[in-house]
């Protein structure tokens, strides 16, 4: 799940809890957009801390650390 998708189902859980005012049998539509949120909470969560960790701005990857560069030096034949 991506950080869109996430704030999507933020935004649905929300509009769903606080928004909407139906009652229905059988099932509580703020229940309903309660959980969504939660889930688009967890999954903007999981999402930045994968995203930090494949190199999001920071580049380089694996922490954020600088990125180690390594220069190869080979000897030139002399003729």
């Amino acid at each position: 799940m991506g950080v869109g998708t996430s704030l999507v189902l933020i935004a649905v859980g929300a509009i769903l809890r606080f928004a909407v005012h139906v009652s229905a049998s059988g099932f509580s539509i703020h229940t309903i957009g309660v959980i969504l949120m939660i889930v688009g909470i967890v999954g903007f969560v999981v999402s930045l801390l994968f995203w930090s960790s494949w190199g999001g701005f920071g580049g380089g990857g694996g922490g954020g650390g600088p990125v180690e560069r390594r220069t190869t030096v080979r000897e030139r034949d002399l003729y």
